[in-house]
């Protein structure tokens, strides 16, 4: 019995520094903290703001100090849908999306920073920026019409981030940007909008056509011009060669002895008997032209010179 009760003696002698050596590892491992990277911690010390902390390993003085906030440093992204009436009277529902992140600003005191004020000075911040945004979007797209809606996007879109961001930096936030990423219609604008697009297209098509066609009609007529042009300068001078052979031809005659109207009769008859050489030569030809005298080996010939007196007493009358 006297050994084991100096054993429990000595058990129970240990105890209490056991406990306190428990004690101290349960403070000093609620002591210590690691804050991680785009990441910063709020410390209160007895329900006021000490100080903050960045990314790292840091300590806290146990069950005065407390960790009040985490704070993300990262770029978050808030959606909502917003509905809005145009100029010309056409209910819309518009998407957006807006990218926003705590301050970065330090401020001359902790707590002019933007960590600070991004805790302290609202409950709920994001809901906040989202009711700035729909104030300012409904605001804005009664001075639209429909169709500008869809042109000006962009530019409502920054617009209504300039009017944010300057409300929201007072709270600690920078509003990176605000998008608008889709536009809904009721479906009987929508049906009402894909006709007159299409009406649109078919109207364009067919003055592509139409201008086609007189494009097509005018260079045909341009070529066919010019055709005409070069067939007339080819005449002219084909003529022009002829009348040269002519004369030149009278001149030999001339010299021979031989009298102009002589010459002349000459030249019809060359002419007439070529005519009908070539008139001969093509084996389709119907026609057939006889003297009206077999007899007279020259009357074809005469009658020829006959007509050509005819016709010149005609224009002398006239």
């Amino acid at each position: 019995m006297g050994l084991f009760e100096a054993l429990f003696a000595l058990v129970m002698g240990f105890i209490p520094a056991l406990l306190v050596l428990l004690v101290i590892a349960v403070v000093m491992t609620g002591s210590f903290f690691v804050v991680q990277q785009q990441t910063e911690y709020i410390i209160e010390r007895l329900g006021k703001f000490n100080r903050t902390c960045g990314a790292g390993a840091h300590f806290k003085i146990p069950f005065i100090e407390r960790i009040a906030a985490k704070v993300e440093l990262r770029t978050c992204q808030a959606e909502l849908s917003i509905d809005g009436k145009t100029k010309d009277n056409v209910t819309i529902t518009m998407n957006v999306a807006a990218q926003y992140h705590v301050s970065y600003d330090r401020g001359v005191t902790p707590e002019e920073s933007g960590v600070f004020r991004s805790y302290y000075m609202l409950s709920d911040p994001e809901q906040q920026m989202c009711a700035y945004i729909t104030d300012a979007l409904r605001s804005a797209i009664p001075n639209y019409t429909l169709d500008e809606v869809f042109d000006n996007k962009d530019l409502i879109a920054n617009d209504v981030n300039t009017t944010v961001a300057a409300r929201m930096v007072a709270y600690g936030f920078d509003l990176v940007s605000t998008l608008i990423t889709s536009i809904g219609l009721p479906r009987d604008v929508e049906a009402s909008m894909n006709k007159i697009n299409s009406a649109q297209r078919e109207r364009e098509a067919a003055q592509a056509l139409a201008d086609a066609d007189r494009i097509k009609v005018v260079v045909e007529a341009q070529a066919q011009a010019q055709a005409m042009e070069e067939a007339g300068r080819g005449i002219a001078a084909q003529r022009k060669a002829i009348a040269e052979g002519i004369a030149d031809s009278i001149d030999v005659i001339r010299e021979s002895g031989v009298s102009t109207t002589e010459a002349n009769q000459l030249f019809l008859f060359t002419q007439w008997t070529e005519m009908m050489t070539e008139f001969a030569k093509k084996s389709k030809a119907n026609t057939v032209v006889l003297p009206s005298n077999f007899n007279e080996t020259t009357s074809m010939f005469e009658q020829m010179l006959v007509a050509q007196e005819s016709a010149k007493d005609q224009q002398q009358q006239q």
